[in-house]
């Protein structure tokens, strides 16, 4: 956990190139992606597998996103406004006061009963990219904010952790951000839980909807939705145009009348809460 904290003080968003001088921005590797993604098959709670696979395939389209976010108006208010989102996100008692249907309290309840923290995520971020590749430049920042609002995509879609949650949750995430390896592993996860549920219609519907959804809502990620935990959690997917994953919901109800198999594409009751 000590990588990551800040040992010394941060440059501020304003002063950071756009891109560091000694950062390398790879091509695209399938074969690399593909033997990772083995690896999160065969441990699907090993996350640095995850960012493997988004790397090896994340070619130089997420720097023209980033350049094109940077020109936005929602860009230039969060870099001068400059807060730590992680610590924000974790600092639970500072939203303590929120009403109980608050995006805030809802988001809490969530990493609660997960056991999660936006920290835990930046530490497992690390364990495949040590400090010596990473830079303070924007291009960091922009990756970061992605990784870092992920489980508030969790809360506003209403997509949970179970298998199918996730590549819901995957296709959605690809519609607002265009990553490759987000939608590698969306497909190759939903192809997993086909054959291991023996069910297939329903998985591909849901997923179908979740790129849907990703395309309808505005870009998340893009938003400035520190500013919004207070705010009534309908209100804000109102607002940010999220809609209702019902295919998801009705695949998981299918899931529960069908018989056990191997694999663990059924969700846990906590899963499913």
């Amino acid at each position: 956990m000590v990588d990551c904290l800040k040992m010394e003080p941060a440059m501020s968003l304003l002063d950071r190139p756009l891109v560091h001088r000694n950062r390398k921005v790879t091509g695209f590797r399938p074969v690399k992606a593909l033997r990772h993604f083995g690896k999160l098959v065969q441990d699907k709670e090993d996350t640095a597998q995850v960012f493997h696979i988004i790397e090896a395939l994340k070619g130089k389209k997420s720097l023209r996103q980033m350049e094109a976010f940077l020109g936005t108006d929602e860009a230039q208010h969060l870099m001068q406004r400059d807060e730590d989102l992680v610590s924000s996100l974790d600092n639970h008692q500072r939203w303590a006061d929120c009403a109980p249907n608050s995006l805030a309290r809802k988001y809490i309840e969530f990493m609660e009963r997960e056991g999660l923290s936006a920290a835990g995520l930046v530490e497992e971020s690390h364990r495949f990219k040590p400090k010596s590749e990473r830079f303070e430049d924007l291009y960091e920042w922009y990756i970061e904010r992605l990784r870092d609002t992920h489980d508030l995509f969790h809360v506003l879609t209403g997509y949970g952790r179970d298998p199918l949650g996730e590549v819901c949750l995957l296709g959605f995430s690809y519609e607002q951000n265009h990553s490759p390896g987000v939608i590698f592993i969306a497909y190759m996860g939903a192809r997993q839980i086909k054959k291991e549920s023996g069910l297939s219609g329903p998985v591909a519907a849901a997923l179908a909807e979740g790129r849907r959804l990703g395309r309808e809502a505005k870009k998340l990620a893009h938003q400035d939705l520190l500013s919004m935990l207070p705010d009534d959690i309908g209100e804000v997917r109102e607002r940010l145009n999220v809609g209702r994953p019902d295919a998801y919901r009705n695949c998981l109800r299918i899931f529960e009348t069908l018989p056990d198999r191997e694999g663990d594409w059924k969700p846990t009751s906590q899963q499913a809460a």
